[in-house]
């Protein structure tokens, strides 16, 4: 399962729920996007220590980009881009989880609604 940005905020917001998801995953996946999602959102250096303990801990898998993802991202933009208001940021998570298989855990499931291709988890916290 690839793990949208959303489930981790959660998780160092201390959501339980979020937690629990994460403890009981088999696969932990992000895309790398997330991950820079989350190290733009550090605060602090110490906080940036935190999060890469934590994905290290946790045994996070983080799925680099690649052409295919590139190409699928930039295809998703152009459909949903204007009508949708899908940004760069979600195209390359959907195209990552798309081009790997994965099913998509998110919270925001407005921002890939339109996506017939991927397959999508709802997160609620």
């Amino acid at each position: 399962m690839l793990l949208d940005t959303d489930i981790l905020i959660w998780v160092f917001r201390g959501n339980r729920k979020a937690a629990r998801l994460i403890d009981r995953a088999e696969d932990r996946m992000i895309s790398t996007i997330s991950f820079m999602e989350l190290v733009q959102g550090a605060r602090n250096r110490q906080e940036l220590r935190d999060i890469k303990g934590f994905l290290s801990d946790m045994a996070f898998q983080v799925i680099p980009l690649s052409e295919n993802i590139g190409h699928r991202a930039a295809i998703y933009v152009e459909e949903y881009g204007l009508g949708m208001g899908l940004c760069v940021a979600d195209a390359l998570i959907a195209a990552t989880a798309v081009e790997h298989n994965l099913t998509l855990c998110t919270g925001n499931r407005k921002h890939y609604r339109s996506i017939k291709d991927l397959d999508k988890k709802a997160f609620r916290p």
